[in-house]
């Protein structure tokens, strides 16, 4: 059987998990964000393409 510290314990381990997971996802949001302010529309589109292009 489980003892409540062991689940209090996983409990604490996925929470955590899941708010680093959130906060890294909500900075690259806050990145995007902020270089298509900066950059503008096109040239923020011209430069995302030309990163994916540069993968292949």
């Amino acid at each position: 059987m489980f003892r409540m510290s062991e689940i209090q314990s996983a409990s604490s381990y996925s929470s955590r998990a899941t708010l680093i997971v959130s906060a890294i996802a909500g900075l690259i949001v806050a990145a995007t964000i902020a270089l298509w302010v900066h950059y503008g529309t096109a040239v923020f589109y011209e430069m995302i393409l030309s990163g994916i292009a540069a993968c292949f």
